[in-house]
């Protein structure tokens, strides 16, 4: 009887620390820039130890794919195979300058108990906003993340409005604002620093049909932080 009760207690740790970092809270992202836009959102909570990427290393292809052209998919394959909680594409589509989206998540029965959210700057070439496997919050409350952009490191930052958006391909591959210029000659060759690091914002121009940019400098330059989240653990 004694070691049944033992082993009842054993089972009841166990299931007490498997349940204990189960969350239900909300993600709200707002978009703080004059004129950048958002592709769609990767929104995950994922077991410890884990991430889509890592500052200072090489970007997955995957992550270059989101990079480079918004395409969350291989990230969400990524993220199913550690059994993460995900969310993609709160928004509906892009998200504007001066918007916001919000989604729900909840993370009983899983060990899920780190934040991931990733996308991609419009228009840039490789920029990403990253808020990057920070600890879930337990305890009731509102929780504030002014996050930065990174570069992927996978482009050169020429800042020319080229429609591309394949990995490896290059330029920029659109200005949802429609207010970029024409006939650039390149901002940028490729980057010093090949690994995923903080960007360095974009330069731009002020002519519309020619000089180094396509993009306007009076419009789409911008500093970190890119987004704020606000998580709302309920």
């Amino acid at each position: 009887m004694k070691r049944l009760t033992a082993a009842m207690l054993v089972m009841a740790s166990l299931f007490g620390a498997q349940t204990a970092s189960a969350v239900d809270f909300n993600v709200r992202i707002i978009n703080l820039s004059n004129g950048i836009y958002y592709t769609p959102f990767l929104v995950a909570a994922h077991p410890a130890g884990t991430s889509i990427f890592t500052v200072g290393q090489p970007a997955s292809a995957n992550l270059q794919a989101m990079a480079e052209g918004g395409d969350i998919s291989g990230l969400v394959t990524d993220l199913q195979g550690l059994g993460a909680t995900i969310a993609e594409n709160p928004a509906g589509g892009l998200l504007a300058p001066a918007s916001e989206t919000s989604v729900d998540l909840n993370t009983d029965g899983t060990s899920n108990e780190l934040l991931t959210i990733v996308a991609m700057l419009l228009p840039t070439n490789d920029a990403f906003a990253g808020l990057n496997a920070v600890q879930i919050p337990t305890e009731p409350g509102t929780y504030v993340y002014d996050v930065p952009a990174y570069d992927a490191g996978t482009e050169a930052n020429d800042e020319l409005l080229t429609g591309g958006g394949a990995p490896g391909a290059a330029g920029v591959p659109a200005d949802p604002g429609m207010l970029a210029g024409t006939g650039g000659t390149g901002a940028a060759a490729a980057d010093a620093n090949p690994n995923v690091h903080i960007h360095r914002g974009t330069l731009g121009d002020l002519d519309a049909a020619g000089g180094v940019s396509d993009l306007d400098s009076s419009v789409h330059r911008w500093l970190n932080p890119v987004i704020r989240v606000v998580v709302t653990v309920r």
